[in-house]
């Protein structure tokens, strides 16, 4: 049995070699060494070159392997609003290892805006000064990047695009992904990708070769919502090491602790490499508004996070290790070195507490679960000249101007929410099992100090009495028919074969784990999808009955809706959301309520459907929740 305990001892000293630093290694000092066109740091463990003018990572070597690539376009790390297109660029070192004992290094590269003579400023179209910074500490097994937006008022207005930080990885190293638990595996070869079958979408091939033959690979199958995706990365299974993207904070993420975003893939171009992506505002599942207007002056700081590279004998290993990295970098929130921007240290923050209580008096026993609880900058309108989703008020979902900062609370509705900026939010509590949200608008937060909201009644919207609901108020489509497996390509094509009579929902008998798709795509013979809903009443109701429908994911025009075959309204026209073409699950999230007249339904048997237009068979609808309610009797 001894040898069973040596053997158990050496495993677990070799999982923990991603955080244990080698021999020596506390003694090796950060430098940092700067030619005209770049400037190098080092430690003990990593070695990273930067590009003076564009502020690319143009190389990260660890433990003498360079883990950056080649890519199309754009190769290795970098941002994609970069300084060189400014017109002046000033670089330094922001924080000097000879000052420090070797302790930490960061140096900048800034671009400014030039006005209109240069027609541009330094991220394109984007009137802004943005600087870009890398970071490394003496114990650091990786190498730290952020970067900071500046809007003066006398710049014109504005606004970002997609914005994020890639990387494109050393395709001899690395040929295993993970995202989650569900989503990790030995990856298609780039000589796959090259030989795969074109598929509906430039992003989607069919598999001709390697493992995968006959199977689709689609990169937006490896979305994820950000909150719940704090390390993500690629690891090598012959060299045994990893490289991943730790968020130690979503403050500076659009979209909250629901967004869904790219996080890794193959690229879909013809040199196909191991890709990661760091989106801080992107244009997907709804997308997020990030627009200045003259005059304002704005600025935002944009992580940092942390590029972890470690070691271990499996990606597995290398994966839960890296979880256990995202923690310590959590914990750590906000870095104590982060200076000369406007990033307030931990005594310069505040804290939000309070206990979020249910009472609803149509479930007086009703816990929440998954209690989610946020502070955000106010709703605000949508910039001028939107269409869609995009001339929505500008709502937590869809924000990437100003900073949110989220927690989970416990089962008892308790919630701490640390380390807030200083100023005036709205708090937000949403859970699985509760449709709609709470707010509490007016929340001020000062620095260095606990504010104490006490207990928070949320009391959820009701119409009237409940009849009859389908799904569970989760703000997704997972738990109808193939939510539990969505992540693939092509879902929406079997929806012919596996329901060629439409969906025929039976309040009460059926089960919507099976019987309820989880979208409603238009048919391929070009006529409307109608899904029916039957459900019966012991007597005749009156006054008014709302159907409300809680939307995970749109691309339908409208839903319409007839009750005994008599039209009972419309949703009216639908932002689309762009999800179901992108294999999602959950998208920006409303709620739709259609209003009718009670005295349309009658005792016993009725008959209610939901009806979509033609269309492609991605522009469909996914719902994350129906319920009935009638107020009048």
């Amino acid at each position: 049995m001894k040898w069973m305990r040596l053997a158990v001892c050496l495993l677990a000293l070799f999982l923990c070699a991603g955080s244990l630093p080698p021999s020596g290694a506390q003694g090796v000092a950060v430098t940092v060494v700067q030619t005209e066109t770049t400037f190098t740091l080092t430690n003990a463990f990593v070695s990273a070159r930067v590009d003076k003018r564009s502020g690319d990572l143009v190389s990260l070597k660890y433990r003498d392997l360079e883990m950056l690539g080649a890519g199309s376009g754009h190769p290795d790390g970098y941002w994609s609003h970069t300084p060189a297109k400014g017109g002046r660029i000033v670089t330094a070192i922001t924080i000097d290892p000879t000052r420090n004992g070797g302790e930490r290094a960061e140096v900048s590269v800034k671009g400014f805006y030039q006005g209109s003579a240069l027609g541009q400023g330094p991220g394109g179209s984007v009137a802004a000064d943005i600087e870009i910074r890398y970071a490394l500490g003496r114990d650091d097994s990786g190498l730290y990047t952020y970067s900071i937006f500046d809007h003066k008022p006398d710049y014109p207005a504005t606004s970002v695009g997609e914005a994020r930080f890639a990387a494109k990885l050393n395709d001899k190293i690395f040929d295993y992904m993970t995202i989650d638990a569900r989503r990790r595996k030995v990856m298609i070869t780039a000589e796959d990708w090259k030989q795969g079958t074109p598929l509906n979408m430039k992003e989607a091939r069919r598999m001709t070769t390697g493992r995968y033959v006959g199977q689709a690979e689609h990169k937006y199958d490896y979305s994820a919502v950000q909150f719940d995706t704090p390390a993500f990365g690629w690891s090598s299974t012959q060299k045994q090491v990893g490289l991943w993207f730790v968020n130690s904070s979503i403050e500076y993420l659009s979209g909250g602790a629901t967004k869904v975003e790219l996080t890794g893939h193959r690229d879909v171009n013809e040199v196909a490499s191991p890709t990661l992506l760091n989106y801080w505002r992107g244009s997907h599942y709804g997308g997020s508004v990030c627009a200045m207007a003259q005059g304002e002056a704005w600025t935002k700081v944009i992580g940092p996070f942390f590029l972890y590279c470690n070691p271990a004998p499996t990606p597995e290993a290398a994966w839960k290790d890296a979880l256990a990295q995202a923690a310590k970098e959590s914990a750590r929130w906000p870095y104590a070195w982060v200076t000369g921007v406007d990033y307030p240290h931990r005594s310069e923050r505040g804290t939000v507490t309070g206990q979020v209580v249910l009472h609803d008096s149509q479930m007086p026993m009703a816990r929440m679960t998954h209690l989610l609880v946020g502070l955000s900058a106010p709703d605000y309108p949508a910039p001028p000249g939107g269409r869609g989703v995009d001339s929505l008020p500008v709502d937590w979902q869809r924000d990437a101007k100003f900073y949110q900062f989220w927690v989970r609370g416990d089962a008892q509705g308790r919630f701490t929410i640390p380390n807030v900026r200083p100023g005036k939010y709205t708090l937000h509590a949403l859970a699985d099992g509760v449709l709609g949200e709470y707010a509490k608008t007016e929340v001020v937060v000062v620095a260095g100090k606990m504010r104490e909201l006490g207990s928070l009644e949320w009391k959820p919207v009701r119409y009237g009495r409940q009849l009859w609901e389908i799904g569970a108020p989760n703000r997704t489509a997972e738990e109808f028919r193939h939510g539990d497996n969505y992540w693939q390509w092509g879902l929406y094509l079997k929806y012919p074969q596996e329901f060629p009579d439409d969906v025929h929902f039976i309040v009460g008998t059926s089960d919507f784990h099976k019987d309820w798709n989880y979208c409603q795509p238009p048919r391929p013979d070009g006529k409307p999808t109608t899904w029916t809903v039957s459900f019966r009443l012991p007597k005749a109701v009156t006054g008014k009955a709302t159907l409300r429908l809680a939307l995970a994911a749109v691309s339908a025009r409208s839903i319409a809706v007839t009750i005994n075959d008599k039209p009972a309204g419309d949703t009216g026209s639908l932002p689309d959301t762009a999800t179901i073409r992108r294999d999602g699950i959950r998208g920006y999230w409303f709620e739709r309520d259609i209003v009718f007249d009670a005295a349309l339904m009658q005792p016993g048997e009725n008959v209610l459907k939901l009806i979509i237009p033609p269309g492609n068979v991605m522009s469909g609808v996914e719902y994350d929740y129906l319920r009935l309610e009638v107020a009048g009797e």
